[in-house]
Formats: structure tokens, sequence, C-alpha cells
């Protein structure tokens, strides 16, 4: 297309053919005359490959007619939204029709591409249409308005195997979720590819496809609850492709998956869910993947719920299979999502969970393999949704290109190249890595002129004007508070239209927390992406106020639920399971972030409970980076709270990950006895909590300092394993207490325990022998068996090789979310908080 009639082959093997006096752009063509080819001005990087060096464009409809054999295509479109000679990017406004298909409907493509922050982004949409006998197809592309310009770099058209999406007969159509009917895709569907997912394993090049140049993305950033999940892979098993065909999807697929993970107890707590972004009323399509290849695995039977209503009451992968390992099959589900009419957007989610139906399975546990999701037209053959948002004005930040992925291969397509001008050569793009290197704060006299966004991370959080903050909060009215400390109120405010409830922390001048601290929150929180971390929003620094902005948490502190409070009190499983949550949030900071982070103010009032009463650390106002390289320790001034500190932190003043570890046994200490770190026995002097645990426990006497409105909760068993790990926590050679690792895998088991030993209704606390010679471990023995082959690595996960099965496993932990490359949420709380009425 354009200035050349030539074809070039780009690194993936395709072959693009230039459009100008092609078959396939007729130039008589009046409408097609005045459009024009050329170059973009500036190129990212990832624009830098075919077929992104060329466009067309035209403030005028122009079409392409393409000739096609009978059946169901592939239709690629690729842009690269830059400004071209006299066109400016932010003037592409167009719609493009295929045969009777709207595809896209005023369509923003410098919007598009900026919607994630990243206007060098290239942008690839996938259609599936079907082509009668004798029919041809036309695609036009119109500009909007008499403004506007319409464009496109790249065309693909692809030949699929028949039926690979379509329905071929009413016997194969499938269920509708929330319907009374069955679903199926006919020949007059027309179909827009959102996501295709490898579920538990990596990134799956459209070279690496079987022959249909489908790209794989991995499912991390798309996990929305995730408490133990481990990804299987399984490269020796000979798959058996009896059930479907082998083109369906690359192997890969089938190799990897993501389970649960191994504690039936944590399993039963949640839903491994994904969730992803559609356009609302619309029909979607949703194909799931499975393949069971671990040979312990006999009965894995599970729920399926997708955008929360359930598509399948037992999920039995073997069974589907034909009770045979290695047989890769696939579900197909059609769901609507019809919100309000005023709602763009909506989240499709896909959540499992482990049946507790012991008949008819012994294992709680669920699996997926990959997820496809499809855009179904609707009645009028629309497929187009609206465009994004428009980003909101912030300081500018530097952009972080990405890379094209290209990859091995010499299979060859015929595509159309728009605007036919091939390159001479080709740019090989290198994934860079951006660096947000955090400013110096400015000197108090620069302060006081106004708001500084340029020495804060506004690029990794949202900026609040002083404006928007009042606005939130109703000019600061003392009705809004929530809570107040030595550095300020903490207020219950409401942004995005009054849709969101936040909690807003305001600073006040000469407060103890000072500016410092107000600068580590953000750069901690800002950087740090965690489910049970607290998420920071954003924060505001206008006319000398240090505000932050964070996640409303409904349930407020955990001490809030444990002792002096008129809040009804947790129960022993509550409890536990916050600890649980607690625990993973403290050693992702431990082990799962780039650097280590020592928390160094864990205590119960910085542990808050969202509205489903999942756990969050929060408060990272003394929070320190851990030491790096050869050192054991980082030498710092002693800061924390009165007994919750380390004493080996105290004497030396050298700070370790073990300091966090002293302080979260504090915790499950008062979480036990219903007590805080520092009580006054009847007509006593204040004693520590932790000191007085110790000595009930070493007498065999744990029994005795449990909460009395928990007696004959805890299980036996669970106590003894419970009061372990406190006990090994508050041990005073920091060295020889647990990691957060061990913690988490302990305070795992004693949960097991406690639902072991109900179901076996054994409930009595007090006759508990605490010295008895079977003393538990902290683990079960299997856990530590080192012929398990089991390796705790210093990213925080946990390996398993066993040479039998040939089966790697690699445990996600708790570490869910959308970044687990390193990066978590953040959530904000200062430690100064003195009453804490909700947070």
């Amino acid at each position: 297309m354009g200035k050349h009639n030539k074809t070039a082959t780009a690194l993936d093997g395709r072959t693009w053919i230039g459009d100008v006096n092609s078959k396939f752009f007729l130039q008589e063509q009046s409408q097609n005359q005045v459009s024009q080819a050329t170059t973009s001005v500036e190129q990212s990087p990832s624009a830098s490959q075919l077929p992104y060096t060329t466009a067309r464009l035209s403030f005028s409809p122009f079409t392409y007619i393409f000739p096609l054999t009978t059946g169901q295509k592939f239709v690629r479109l690729h842009f690269y939204p830059a400004s071209y000679g006299n066109f400016d990017r932010s003037k592409a406004l167009f719609s493009i029709k295929a045969g009777p298909f709207t595809l896209l409907n005023s369509f923003n493509a410098s919007l598009t591409a900026d919607a994630d922050g990243d206007p060098g982004d290239t942008i690839y949409k996938e259609f599936c249409v079907n082509i009668n006998e004798d029919e041809r197809l036309n695609i036009t592309f119109t500009p909007s308005n008499s403004n506007s310009f319409a464009f496109i770099n790249g065309i693909e058209i692809l030949s699929m195997p028949s039926y690979l999406y379509y329905t071929q007969s009413d016997d194969q159509s499938f269920p509708f979720i929330g319907q009374q009917m069955q679903y199926s895709i006919g020949n007059e569907t027309a179909l827009e590819m959102l996501y295709r997912i490898n579920v538990g394993g990596p990134y799956i090049s459209s070279t690496e496809d079987t022959g249909m140049f489908r790209s794989w993305s991995p499912d991390v950033e798309y996990l929305t609850e995730d408490l133990t999940s481990v990804q299987h892979v399984n490269t020796t098993i000979k798959l058996q492709f009896t059930r479907i065909q082998p083109y369906t999807a690359p192997e890969d697929i089938y190799r990897t998956v993501r389970t649960m993970g191994a504690y039936k107890a944590v399993n039963k707590l949640y839903n491994l869910t994904w969730e992803f972004t559609v356009d609302s009323q619309f029909v979607y399509f949703v194909r799931l993947h499975f393949c069971e290849f671990q040979p312990e695995i006999l009965d894995r039977a599970f729920h399926i719920f997708i955008a929360n209503q359930t598509a399948e009451e037992l999920a039995d992968v073997m069974a589907w299979s034909g009770r045979r390992k290695g047989v890769p099959v696939f579900k197909d589900y059609a769901v609507s999502l019809l919100g309000p009419g005023s709602e763009k957007k909506m989240n499709l989610s896909i959540a499992l969970q482990a049946s507790a139906n012991i008949s008819v399975t012994n294992i709680a546990d669920a699996i997926l393999n990959g997820i496809e999701i499809f855009k179904v037209s609707d009645p009028s053959n629309n497929l187009a949704g609206p465009n994004p948002d428009p980003l909101p004005l912030t300081p500018p930040t530097a952009v972080l290109w990405r890379n094209s992925t290209e990859s091995k291969n010499n299979k060859t397509t015929i595509i159309v190249l728009a605007s036919g001008g091939v390159s001479g050569f080709t740019v090989l793009s290198v994934l860079g890595f951006l660096t947000f290197q955090l400013a110096k704060r400015a000197k108090d006299s620069d302060i006081a002129k106004g708001h500084e966004s340029t020495t804060l991370p506004s690029s990794l959080c949202h900026f609040f004007s002083l404006f928007e903050i009042k606005e939130a909060t109703n000019n600061f009215d003392k009705v809004f508070i929530i809570g107040a400390g030595g550095f300020g109120n903490v207020y219950k405010g409401y942004i995005n239209g009054g849709a969101t409830p936040v909690a807003i922390k305001r600073l006040k001048p000469g407060s103890q927390q000072g500016a410092q601290e107000f600068k580590t929150e953000i750069e901690m929180l800002s950087q740090l992406r965690h489910l049970h971390l607290v998420s920071l929003i954003g924060f505001c620094k206008d006319n000398n106020e240090m505000i932050l902005v964070y996640d409303y948490m409904a349930h407020g502190t955990l001490r809030d639920h444990i002792y002096n409070t008129n809040n009804p009190l947790l129960s022993w499983k509550q409890r536990l399971k916050i600890c649980i949550g607690a625990a993973h949030g403290l050693n992702y900071l431990h082990t799962g972030a780039t650097r280590t982070v020592i928390h160094r103010d864990m205590k119960t009032t910085n542990i808050l409970l969202d509205e489903q009463w999942l756990a969050k650390v929060s408060d990272f106002g003394l929070s320190k980076f851990g030491p790096i390289m050869s050192k054991s320790h980082v030498s710092t001034v002693v800061k924390g709270t009165f007994g919750y500190l380390d004493p080996e932190y105290y004497r030396y003043q050298q700070l370790t990950v073990k300091s966090d570890v002293y302080s979260f046994g504090v915790v499950l200490c008062e979480v036990l006895c219903g007590k805080p770190a520092i009580f006054r026995a009847i007509e006593e002097e204040p004693i520590s909590l932790a000191a007085w645990v110790l000595q009930y426990y070493h007498n065999g006497k744990l029994d005795e300092v449990v909460d009395p409105f928990l007696k004959g909760e805890i299980t036996p068993r669970c106590l003894k394993k419970f009061g372990e790990i406190a006990v090994n926590c508050l041990l005073d050679n920091g060295t020889k207490r647990p990691s957060m690792n061990d913690v988490v895998g302990g305070l795992v088991f004693a949960l097991e325990l406690q639902e072991s030993e109900e179901n076996d209704d054994m409930l009595d606390v007090a006759e508990t022998d605490m010295k008895d010679d079977d003393e538990l471990p902290l683990f079960p023995t299997s856990d530590v068996n080192e012929s398990d082959d089991r390796i705790f690595n210093c990213s925080g996960k946990l390996s398993r090789t066993n040479s039998n099965s040939q089966v790697t496993v690699v445990s996600q932990g708790s570490f869910a979310s959308k970044d687990s490359d390193g990066l978590m949420s953040s959530r904000v709380v200062f430690s100064e908080t003195t009453n804490p009425s909700g947070q």
C-alpha cells in the first residue's frame, strides 16, 4: 500500500504486501484516490517493525476489497497512532466496517493508546467473521467528522480451521449462564477477541501458536483473589488430543496450570479469581482450557463461577477427559453483561471454588490452564464499544516504551501493509526498564510556595488537588473524622462523584510524624503491590498540606475487634485467618519486593480489615529498606511502639527482618489473649504481654491466658501449635526466630488442625498438656522433609521437584496481584493513630 508495491517479511516470518497498485486497494475508486501513504514523524521502538513503519491516512472514507475463500477468517487490524506529516494524532477519530459488521465506531486511536499512560503503544485488534460462497470482504474506514481522519498501518486476514470458535450444529451449543437456554455462535455472528491467557504459564508469542499467529498472555496481572495458588509445569507428559483438535491451543497451554494450593483449609477460604475489563451491553463468549497432568491427582472436582454466576456446579476435568491424564479439553460458556446504561465498562470475573463435598472429592482444589474471551456482535451487527476515558492531567512523567514481541519460525501468511512503503531496514528494539527515581524532598522554603508534585511519585499514584480533598471531606467537616493521632485526623471521604469511599489522612503542622515519614509512606506504598497491604490511591501536597488518600477499610483495625471495644468480638477462626493474611503481607515485604522492606511498627492497630474481613498491613511511615549484600542488619535509631519493640533491636540498634517477626509475635499474643501489648494486672504495675505469655507457656499453662471470650473455641492441637509459633517469634535471639515465610506455613497448619479437630468434635482446650513428648513441629513433617525436594528460595516462593512425576511446582504463596513482578499495592495509615474508630 502507499508508495511502492513491495513485499517484505517480518521477523516472525509473516509476509506483508504493500497496498499501492494492489488488487486489494483499487486506486481508480474515487474515495481511495484522496488517501495518502506516509511514515510517522516519530516512532517508538514498538512501532519500528512491520507493519507499523508506514500508514495510509485520509480525511475521506476509503475501502479495501478482499476476494476470499468460503469459511471463517481472522481479521486483524494494526494501528500506530502517531503524528503523520500534517495529520495530528489527536484527530484520528473514525469508524470501521467489515461487510455488514461495525467493528469500531468513532474509534479514538490516540486516546486508546494513551489509556495506560504509554503514548508509544501500538494497537492490535482481532476479529472473527464468516465469509459465504462468492462473497468478498469490504473493509471501509470512515472519518467521524470533517475535522478527523482515518488511518491503518496493517490488515491481516487469515483462514481459521472450520468451527474453531463457531458452532457447527445445535448439538454443540453451550451454556448461556443465567439463562434457561443454550447458546451458539452462528455464521451470521462476528466476534472480537479481547483476551487470550496462558494460566499459570509465561507469555506465548504468535510464532509459538499452532499456525494461526495467536499470542497468549500470562495471567498474573488479572488475578484479583489468590491466597496460596501454585503454578505447575509438566514438560515431559505426552499430550493426547482425543477430545479436541491439536490446533485448538498451543501445547504449552496444557503443560502449565494454576491450582489453588496445597493447603486444603486455606483453599476453602477463598475463590481463585481473575477479572477482565470489558464493555457493558454485550454478550461474551468464554472458553476455558483444562488438562490434568499431576500424577497424584485422581478425583479433583470444583465449582466455576463466571460474572458471579454459576457456570459449573461440579467441574470434573478427569471425567471430561475420559479419566485419562494428559488429555486436553475445553469448555465454552456465554454470559451477558448488561450493566446500567451509563456504565461503559464492567469486570468479567472467572472464579474457581474448591468443593467441600467429600463424597465427591477428597481434594479441596481447582485448576485452570487457559482462558479465551470474545465479545459477540449484537443484533444490529455491532461490535464497537466506547472509547476509554481521558487520563487525568498529571505532571509529565517518563515513558516506558514497550517492546514488540518477535520470535522464531518461518511460517508465512499473506498480509496487507498499509502505505506500501517497506522500510529498507528494521530497528530491533530492546526492552528497557524504567526506574522511577523519587526526588529528594525540597527545602522548607520551597515547600511553602505550593504543591511540589515533581518531588513525589505522581507517576506511581494519583495527585489530588486540595480542592478535590476538600470536596471529598466537605471541607474537612468534623463529622467525617474516623480516627485521630499525633499526626492529625483521619477522615472518611468520597471521590469519583461520591461513588468511592476513601480514608484521608491530614498531617497537621508540627506533627511528630513529620514530613520525612509522609514522604516515606508515599515512596514505599507507591512501589508495593500486594493483596495484604493497604493500597495508596494518591496524595495531596498543596499549600503546605500533606495528605494521604487510601482505600477505606470498612472494619477498621484488628484491635477494634479483639479488646477494649464496643464492636462484636471476633471468633477464633476469624482471628486465625486475619493473622494468616497479615503474615502473608509481612512476608511479602521481607521477600517479595525488589528490596527487602522492614516494617518496624507492626501492631494490631496497623492491621486493617476491609469489608470482607481481609487483613491489610498498613502504616509505612517508619519502614526501612533492609540490609544489602553481605550485611546482616541496618544500624538505625530505635523507633517503634513500646510493647512491640524487639529487645535485640532496642539493645544494639541493629534492625533486621526478625525485628518484625518479634512484633508479630506480640500481635499473636494479643489475638490469643484479648489484651493489649502493655496491660495492668489487678493492683499491679503495667506488665508486658509478651513476657506474661512466655511465663505461662513455659509453665505449661497456656490455656490460662486464652481470652475468656474464646473459651471452648480453640481445639487443643491448634492452641499448642499457635502458642509454639508465638513463642518462637518472641525468642530473645533474633537469628533463632522463624522467618515470616515459616510463620505463614505454621499458621496455615494451625488452621488445618483447628478445622480437622472440629470435624472430629475435639474441642477441649483446658485439658491440653503443653509438655507432652509428641510436641508438634512448627511445620508438618512432610513440609520440611528434604526427600520431598522443597526449596525455599530468596524470592519467597516455594519450589518443589518430584523426580517420579517430573513436575515442577512454583508456589505464588499469597502473592496475588496484578503486579507480581516485584511491585505491590499501597494503602496508607500513620503509626501515631491514638483513637482509630475506623480507617
